[in-house]
Parts: C-alpha cells; sequence; structure tokens
C-alpha cells in the first residue's frame, strides 16, 4: 500500500501553487521598519508632550522648558503676552521652548532695590540655564523613551518590541543632542528675531552698542535679555520707555511708502519707541505725482525728527519742490549733502517719472547715469574734507554706482529687503514698503506686509554696527517682527578689517 506524502502547513490554491500562511502574514522589511519608526516618532512625541519639560528658575523669571519636534531647531522664548524671541541657536530636529510663566516679586524687587546685584546676573543666570537645561535633558530621555515604550507595547503586544521601540527612541534623542551640540551656536543671542506687540519690540531686543563691547557673549548677553524681560514684567503699570545708548545714532529708513496713510502712525510710532535721530525715505512717497496728493505730506513735518528724501519714479518734481517747503525736510538731489545727528548724507533723485508702470523711459542706462553723478559728488565731497557716511537713491541700479565711494548706499524701488556687500566693499541695503505697497495691495487676496529699518551708527567712527529689520502685518501696527543683524566686522571676535570704503579716517 502507498501512500502520498503530503507537505505539512501547505495548501494548493487555484493555480497550483503552494503558499505558506506563516510566510504570507509575515510584512515586508521595509513596511515593518516604517511602522516600528512611525510608532517610535509618535511615542517621543507624546512622551515629550505629557511629561517632557522642566520648571526651572532663571534669574527673577519663573521658566517652564520643554523639547519639542522641529524641522530647523533654534530656540523659542516665550515672553506672553508681549511677543516671543526666536534665536537660531542650534540645528538639529528638535526645538527647545522657554515659557516666561511669571516674574518672581521678592526676587524681582530685589534687582530693582539693589543694581549692584546686576553685576552678578549673568553667573545666575548662567548656572540656572546651564542646571534647567540639564535636568529637562534627564526628563525628556525618560519621557521618550518611556513614551515610545508604551506606545510599542500596546501596538504590538511583545516586550521585545516595545524595548526595540524604546532604545530607538532614546538612540535618536541621543543623535539629535549630538547635533544641537555640535551646532550650537551661541551667538546667536546677538542676532535674535521678536515677533509680538510692536512697543516691547525694541525694550526686549535692546539697544546695539552694547552688542559690539561685550566679551563673554552668551553669558552677557543672555543676562540682557533676562534683565530687559523683568522690566518689561515688572509690577508697575506701564511699559518701560527704551533706553538708548548716548553714544548710538539711530536713522530709521523708510521706502516706497505709496501714498498709504498708516504709514504716517507707524512712523511716527517707531521714531518714538526707538529714538529715532533721523529718517530717511529713499523715494515713491507718492503714487501719481500729482498736486492733488501734496497734502498726504504735510504729516512729516511734525513726525519728530529730520526727514531726508530723495525722489522715487512716482515722485514728480511738483512734489519735490512742495517737500523743499515742508519743516524739518531735507531733500537730496544732484549729489547734495546734509549733515544731521553727526552723520553726513547724500543722495540723487530718480531720473525718471513713471507713475504709469507700463512706462518706461530711457531703461537701465539712465540710472547708472544718474549713479555715475552720485558717485562724482561723492568723491568731491571726500576731496573737500567732508566725506558722505551714507548715500541715498531710490533705484538699486543707481545705488550700485556708488560702490567703493562711500561706507553705506540705501534704496528701495523693488518691496523688498536685501542687503550685499558690493565688490568694492561698499555695503548696499534695499528697504521694503513701508507702505505696504500702496493702497493697491488690498487688491490682492492677503496685503503686501509693511517693512522699515533701524540702522545703528556709532556716533564717534559713524560707522554701522547693527539693524533691526521691522515688518508688520499688512494692515496692523500690534504685532511686528524684529529681526536684529550685525555686520560681520562687528561680531566679537571678528578680525580687525581695514577702513570701509568713503569712511573717515
Amino acid at each position: 500500500m502507498v501512500r502520498a506524502r503530503v507537505p505539512l502547513r501547505s495548501r494548493t490554491g487555484k493555480s497550483g501553487s503552494r503558499t505558506t500562511p506563516e510566510l504570507a502574514a509575515r510584512p515586508h522589511p521595509w513596511t515593518r521598519a516604517l511602522g516600528l519608526t512611525a510608532v517610535v516618532l509618535l511615542g517621543a512625541w507624546l512622551g515629550l508632550l505629557i511629561v517632557g519639560n522642566v520648571s526651572a528658575p532663571v534669574g527673577p523669571m519663573n521658566t517652564t522648558m520643554t523639547l519639542r519636534p522641529s524641522a530647523t531647531g533654534g530656540t523659542k522664548i516665550n515672553v506672553s503676552p508681549l511677543g516671543a524671541l526666536h534665536l537660531d541657536s542650534h540645528t538639529a530636529p528638535v526645538r527647545l521652548d522657554v515659557n516666561v510663566d511669571q516674574l518672581d516679586p521678592a526676587r524681582a524687587q530685589a534687582l530693582v532695590d539693589h543694581p549692584e546685584r546686576l553685576s552678578g546676573l549673568q553667573d545666575e543666570i548662567a548656572h540656572d540655564v546651564e542646571h534647567g537645561t540639564l535636568d529637562l535633558a534627564v526628563r525628556s530621555c525618560v519621557a521618550v523613551v518611556t513614551g515610545a515604550t508604551a506606545l510599542g507595547l500596546a501596538v504590538y503586544r511583545r516586550p521585545r518590541r516595545a524595548l526595540a521601540a524604546g532604545g530607538l527612541a532614546l538612540a535618536l534623542l541621543t543623535a539629535s543632542g549630538a547635533t544641537a551640540y555640535a551646532t550650537w551656536n551661541p551667538k546667536s543671542v546677538l542676532e535674535p528675531r521678536f515677533s509680538g506687540l510692536l512697543s516691547s519690540a525694541p525694550s526686549l531686543v535692546g539697544n546695539a552698542r552694547s552688542i559690539v563691547t561685550e566679551f563673554d557673549v552668551y553669558q552677557k548677553e543672555l543676562a540682557r535679555l533676562v534683565t530687559n524681560v523683568t522690566k518689561l514684567y515688572d509690577v508697575t503699570s506701564t511699559l518701560p520707555a527704551y533706553q538708548p545708548d548716548p553714544t548710538t545714532v539711530r536713522v530709521l529708513h523708510v521706502s516706497d511708502i505709496h501714498l498709504n496713510p498708516a504709514s504716517w502712525k507707524i512712523i511716527a510710532s517707531l521714531v518714538e519707541q526707538y529714538d529715532v535721530d533721523v529718517i530717511v525715505d529713499s523715494g515713491d512717497t507718492m503714487d501719481h505725482g500729482t498736486a492733488a496728493e501734496n497734502g498726504f505730506l504735510d504729516p512729516i513735518a511734525n513726525l519728530g525728527a529730520p526727514y531726508v528724501w530723495v525722489r522715487g519714479n512716482h515722485d514728480s518734481t511738483t512734489t519735490q519742490r512742495y517737500l523743499e517747503g515742508v519743516k524739518n525736510v531735507h531733500v537730496l538731489d544732484d549729489g547734495r549733502a546734509v549733515t544731521l545727528a553727526g552723520l553726513r548724507f547724500a543722495g540723487i533723485g530718480d531720473p525718471q517719472f513713471t507713475p504709469d508702470r507700463s512706462t518706461v523711459q530711457g531703461g537701465e542706462g539712465v540710472q547708472e547715469a544718474a549713479g555715475a553723478r552720485l558717485a562724482e559728488a561723492l568723491r568731491a565731497q571726500r576731496t573737500a574734507g567732508t566725506p558722505v557716511d551714507v548715500a541715498v537713491a531710490h533705484e538699486p541700479a543707481a545705488a550700485v554706482q556708488t560702490d567703493g565711494e562711500v561706507p553705506l548706499v540705501l534704496a528701495g524701488h523693488i518691496h523688498r529687503e536685501e542687503m550685499e556687500i558690493l565688490k568694492k566693499g561698499t555695503r548696499l541695503r534695499v528697504e521694503g514698503s513701508t507702505g505696504g505697497s500702496g493702497l493697491r495691495a488690498v487688491e490682492g487676496k492677503y496685503p503686501d506686509p509693511i517693512e522699515a529699518s533701524i540702522l545703528y551708527f556709532d556716533r564717534d567712527t559713524r560707522r554701522l554696527q547693527a539693524w533691526d529689520e521691522i515688518r508688520l502685518g499688512g494692515l496692523g501696527l500690534t504685532t511686528a517682527e524684529v529681526s536684529r543683524h550685525l555686520p560681520e566686522e562687528n561680531r566679537p571676535g571678528a578680525a580687525v578689517t581695514p577702513s570701509t570704503p568713503g569712511a573717515s579716517q
């Protein structure tokens, strides 16, 4: 008797092929890996969200420190309800969030009563931050491993898989921490970005003088930020006024207002908040340059600072003649120069008048010729012993012709902020539209932002120290984003460079 052998745990399908149920049910390795990764990431995030935060005192403030997943990293200091400071402190898939919960009245009052304690505040803050971040690192490790392990156990119901998920989560957090350490940039506190109440921006970001004279950058600047926050949170009823450094000259650069009446209120607010010494307008204040628009210019006389102006391609000679008769206005054209707050300015009006944007008169050749005339005037000023510190033109195409003749040239026209160092060393700063591209901007889905800049100059050397880029919502005044920037030569530890072209010797 012959018995046929039938393979164990096999089944013949319609096609006659044989499949093993255990093998058929087993997912592809890539699917398993993706599934495990998703469990690890989700579990780690939930762990950080639930228990991954630390309450820590930083100087006179009570704070909560938290790690959060992030594509760009960095540090965010929330100063509710005033706004937030953003620091590019590191590049890693985790961001450090520091929430200022409240000001401790006893510790804050002690600083007010004993100002001499401010000298030791930097060491105290550095110790507090170090202790808080160490606690946060330990708690985050526990939170990440616990979260990933618990979710792995819930999904796979196998202790070995759950432990693998926890181990992988710990490895990812360790790698993120190593990346953050390797890319740590303590000088990021020199160039914070502020978003929040416009009135709080200058007080929180601080003045520009101290940022280029401090030696121990991280500790001292962090102490300064904490001190500013302390002042803003003081139990007195009003916000403190901005206290500018007396050795700094502050210039407000505006451009392309385009007949937007809201611009005057914004400019007046910035002049008051930052104690501005000079306002520079690089043109296109009007839209069509007609005599009927001239009344729009009357508020300039009451802005609280001298107003330097050059003609843009939307400003007519009628506009220019009217402004020449307005109190406190200094019209620059054909290389004319004026000295205000210790700085010497020279500029040239736009050679084109094209209020209809479809009209072109002469092209870039006309702009280059105007820039060449301005450069010639700058050379003449230097020969006469009165070198110009800041040149002004409307079109960047004209401004670049001054390269090598002046340390800084300002322009507008393109409705977005730009900055570059030209080939011969002149810095070109192009301002965005302080009028949000004018009233025509509301025709789009979203109004254009309103942009302006505060330029900080050393009163003795007349060199640019830093600048704040200010960006407001298209129709708003109460909120702002303020970004601090430093020239490379002003960063602590930078090598001494030769004199900038056109600078006084």
